[in-house]
């Protein structure tokens, strides 16, 4: 009899096996972030639940440390800051959460990341709607098939499964590669 953690590797061995195809785009994806920060520009992440833990997650790597100690790069992640997250949900809604931070945050030459295991999270893509209005550019780490989100970004990182656990397992991977990318590009490393 398997326990639980065996299956849960197996499938997720399983997915990592079929993620090849995703070496272009994650690459790509690396490129564009690596030169906007570059000329000066930032990384913001969006998403929800897991997807915001991610998203803080990946911004730390980036304003931290990722391989080894070097100047910190300007990332954020639009889920941390509360009484935003509060005051937009209640005066606008929940929807308008992340575009409202967008349009007020993001420039011309930044880079929004948004990230969801769906594709179809309703504020991540008003948040992208709005990074487009300000000339930015959007990855999408996303799940399933892609949602509407994937027709949405300019690089859209679709991880084809319909586990939620497995698909943000694969974002974490993927999003520590996109940071050792970024570090690479930039001679950081």
């Amino acid at each position: 009899m398997s326990t639980l953690f065996l299956n849960n590797l197996a499938e997720q061995a399983a997915l990592l096996q079929t993620l090849q195809h995703l070496d272009a785009a994650v690459s790509h994806a690396a490129s564009i972030t690596a030169h906007a920060l570059q000329l000066g520009g930032k990384l913001m992440f969006c998403g929800n639940g897991g997807s915001a833990a991610d998203s803080q997650h990946l911004a730390a790597e980036l304003t931290g440390r990722f391989i080894k100690d070097r100047k910190p790069l300007a990332a954020l992640a639009l889920s941390t800051d509360t009484s935003a997250l509060t005051c937009i949900g209640n005066d606008y809604s929940f929807d308008e959460v992340f575009a409202r931070q967008v349009q007020g945050l993001g420039r011309a030459g930044d880079v929004l990341v948004g990230i969801s295991t769906s594709g179809n999270s309703r504020n991540v893509i008003r948040a992208v709607e709005e990074a487009h209005a300000a000339g930015m550019q959007v990855i999408g780490l996303l799940g399933r098939d892609g949602g509407a989100l994937g027709e949405l970004c300019d690089v859209a990182i679709v991880v084809p499964s319909p586990v939620t656990a497995r698909i943000q397992e694969a974002h974490i991977l993927i999003g520590h590669t996109l940071c050792g990318l970024i570090e690479q590009q930039l001679g950081l490393v």
